[in-house]
């Protein structure tokens, strides 16, 4: 039986049904090596937990749910564009089990998830926000990159082609009230309200019989064009963009100019994508 007390970067309990995981990586909750192994083997054993039929992820941090995947990491891969793959990535792989398990999953987003982060929220079965907080984007190719951790296959699937091309092109934060007027979030709520509408919606949920909800959930996503092909070319072009002088150019500038850091992570998006055009 896994020790759900184990994680270094979550906080997780088990509560009639539901297991919460409150992300909490300080000092941004950045989407680094640590995170990720934690979720990929938080994943595999909550899969498997017969006592579970929910997950709720929330976040410690009321600002950040997750920055966003680990700049530096996406440094230290290999520039030469290696063959396309038949075989998911690890990110892919961790990502794609919350959307394929048995198990409902759902984001309780009060702070920025951007990148890595909204790639994450895109692959849970629901996604909710609170008014005046939550913020939700995809800025990889202001660095020269593009979004290589599902979000070009989830969100056109979510929201439609054109308003995934605005979101992945335009590189702008999305607030709570547009996010859930594009389909970005199931709802937006007023702070005061997520957290009890999210509890309220998992127990319910939870309190159904357990082969009612896996096999609902596996019925829905067979309405769903299989996903596996576009992940595979998604992270075949990734690694194309990382061959590019100016995707190491602009991710060495990200760093320079205070990316990944607290003060610079909860201003302006758009003014950064500003200042990291200035040496296009």
């Amino acid at each position: 039986m896994e020790d759900w007390s184990s994680y270094k970067t979550l906080r997780v309990r088990v509560d009639r049904g539901v297991i919460f995981a409150t992300i909490d990586n300080p000092p941004i909750n950045l989407l680094d090596l640590e995170l990720i192994l934690d979720l990929d083997r938080f994943g595999q054993a909550v899969e498997q937990a017969e006592d579970v039929r929910v997950v709720v992820f929330d976040s410690a941090d009321s600002e950040f749910f997750i920055a966003h995947a680990d700049v530096t990491l996406i440094q230290a891969l290999p520039r030469e564009t290696p063959p396309k793959s038949d075989e998911l990535s690890l990110f892919h792989a961790m990502v794609d089990r919350f959307r394929t398990m048995p198990k409902v999953t759902i984001a309780c987003i009060e702070g920025r998830a951007r990148g890595g982060g909204s790639e994450f929220v895109l692959s849970l079965d629901m996604r909710f926000g609170a008014l005046g907080r939550a913020i939700l984007s995809q800025p990889e190719v202001a660095l020269g990159i593009l979004p290589g951790g599902s979000g070009t296959q989830r969100l056109p699937r979510l929201i439609g082609r054109s308003r995934a091309l605005e979101v992945v092109l335009g590189c702008q934060d999305f607030p709570a009230d547009l996010a859930e007027r594009y389909g970005y979030l199931n709802r937006a709520l007023a702070p005061e309200e997520l957290r009890p509408f999210v509890d309220g919606l998992a127990r319910r949920i939870a309190s159904f019989p357990a082969d009612a909800i896996r096999l609902a959930k596996r019925a829905v996503l067979e309405a769903d064009l299989d996903v596996i092909p576009g992940l595979l070319e998604e992270n075949h072009l990734f690694n194309q963009t990382l061959a590019t002088e100016d995707a190491q150019e602009r991710m060495a500038r990200f760093l320079e100019l205070g990316g990944q850091t607290r003060e610079v992570e909860t201003g302006d998006l758009e003014e950064l994508v500003t200042r990291l055009a200035v040496i296009g």
